[in-house]
């Protein structure tokens, strides 16, 4: 009985820790979907990361909402918007240790918005990278991103 409500508490604990993906760091804020996403966007560029697209997911997935009927927008999110950014030296040292993960260049994140709070999503490259001979400039590169992300989302 004892190793029961042992495995029951372990469980129980471990479930809210397996909510998100390995994969993938979420940041969630109660900010302004604009302000936070201008936040982020200054952050990277200020840490030379810097943007060279943005795409309003959320402006071109409403054009759909009259086809898709029910099937559009199913978690009510007020806002989606990604931006694509590089660094340069990041992208050569990983060409230099293994070609095939220049698939990660250039990197994105994206920025969604729902009842007050802003949630930035990023693509974990050292998961990615995980076997690989760019594991190792994989996992510094998602530290630098990480630490301009988390000085966007800072109050």
């Amino acid at each position: 009985m004892r190793n029961v409500l042992l495995m029951l508490l372990v469980l129980l604990f471990a479930q809210p820790l397996s909510a998100g993906s390995p994969l993938v760091r979420e940041w969630t804020v109660e900010r302004d979907f604009d302000a936070t996403y201008q936040s982020v966007y200054r952050a990277l560029e200020d840490n030379k990361f810097f943007v060279v697209f943005e795409v309003d997911m959320q402006a071109n997935l409403s054009g759909f909402a009259e086809r898709w009927g029910d099937d559009y927008n199913r978690n009510d999110l007020e806002g989606i918007r990604s931006m694509v950014f590089c660094n340069g030296w990041y992208a050569n040292q990983v060409s230099n240790q293994d070609p095939a993960l220049l698939a990660l260049c250039p990197l994105h994140l994206t920025v969604i918005h729902k009842q007050g709070k802003s949630t930035v999503l990023f693509v974990r490259p050292s998961q990615v990278a995980q076997g690989s001979a760019a594991e190792d400039i994989a996992t510094e590169l998602e530290a630098d991103v990480v630490r301009a992300i988390e000085q966007g989302v800072a109050p």
